[in-house]
């Protein structure tokens, strides 16, 4: 790893030719790109635990082809209120306990899912009803949103012991690994848990921003470049994936996916 004022001088390098490579696009303005590295409408989610479990069963199909296995085909995440109790967690436990055979089977009757449901146990769907009932066997420990809120805080507040909340999550939750769990208080408005997905594993490592492409490194590195930059992990986090991804998501505008083209570009900087 470089000297600490070497490696500051390179993080604030990457994140201002990212800034730059991003608003080199014609239909990408410095507005967009402002409005995309801020989520105020996130800590919304948290002012209640339906919103809170909402948020974690969204985040439980946000892996590899879930989203279109499972979000797509029945219209958003939203539809599933009228078998997860209204997302109220405690009475899907009371419902369901831990039989996800019987969540899908009213998933499939209730919601009815476009295409073929697979029903092996390591299908997406039965996966991700796993998923849901031990999520909602771990939120219902938390009678009201302030709870969730103070013990988040009680880890965010030290450094050092931050990255074991998401540890804990993927633990307490089937399914939920270490990054899914990141996005999950990410997307709560807890922007100091950054997500470490597949494009910023590709990036940071490629630029000599992390050691490597481990889970726990890019979240460990995301939270150094944050600290370097006078950024938050979120604004971070959200940089490089936007780069990644191509998906101005908030403007309905995709650039495509750019990751390869900005590692050139930016190691092509780097060396002048």
């Amino acid at each position: 790893m470089k000297s600490p004022s070497k490696q500051a001088a390179r993080d604030i390098a990457a994140c201002r030719l990212a800034e730059e490579y991003l608003l080199g696009f014609d239909q990408v303005t410095s507005e967009m790109l402002t409005q995309h590295l801020t989520d105020p409408d996130a800590a919304k989610s948290v002012s209640s635990i339906p919103g809170i479990y909402k948020q974690l069963v969204t985040s439980a199909q946000n892996k590899n082809m879930s989203p279109s296995v499972i979000g797509r085909s029945i219209g958003g995440v939203h539809k599933l209120a009228k078998v997860l109790c209204r997302f109220y967690p405690a009475a899907v436990v009371r419902k369901y306990g831990a039989d996800s055979r019987r969540l899908l089977n009213e998933i499939v009757a209730r919601v009815r899912p476009a295409g073929k449901v697979r029903r092996k146990s390591r299908s997406i769907w039965p996966l991700f009803c796993r998923s849901v009932l031990s999520g909602a066997a771990f939120l219902s420990q938390f009678k009201l949103a302030e709870d969730f809120r103070a013990w988040v805080r009680f880890f965010d507040k030290d450094e050092r012991a931050r990255a074991s909340l998401p540890m804990l999550i993927s633990t307490e939750v089937d399914g939920i690994g270490f990054a899914l769990a990141c996005d999950f208080l990410k997307e709560l408005g807890f922007q100091n848990f950054s997500k470490p997905d597949t494009h910023l594993k590709y990036i940071l490592p490629r630029l000599e921003l992390s050691e490597s492409g481990d889970d726990y490194i890019i979240f460990k590195a995301i939270s150094r470049i944050a600290h370097n930059t006078g950024k938050t992990p979120y604004e971070v986090d959200k940089l490089f994936w936007l780069i990644g991804s191509g998906n101005f998501y908030k403007d309905d505008l995709s650039i495509g996916r750019n990751r390869e083209d900005f590692v050139r570009h930016a190691r092509s900087r780097f060396r002048r």
